[in-house]
């Protein structure tokens, strides 16, 4: 049974998604992650799996692309 770790929600759909990841101080965009994702919030959430696969890719394997990227202060 699915609960979200940010709101508590209950119920999830699964759908695909992007995310922003640190890893040994630098950021990666990873794309197409399977996901369940809170319909009360929106908080991915990956299994197991997916994240081992998320970690063996960033850290095994060349990018598909490099992108810029902007970056902002809020200060």
């Amino acid at each position: 049974m699915f609960q979200c770790h940010v709101c508590g929600g209950s119920a999830a759909k699964s759908d695909v998604v992007s995310e922003v990841f640190t890893f040994d101080g630098r950021r990666v965009l990873v794309e197409h992650i399977p996901a369940q994702v809170c319909e009360r919030c929106g908080e991915a959430t990956f299994s197991r799996e997916t994240t081992e696969k998320i970690r063996r890719l960033v850290h095994d394997a060349r990018p598909a692309k490099t992108i810029p990227l902007d970056v902002f202060a809020l200060t």
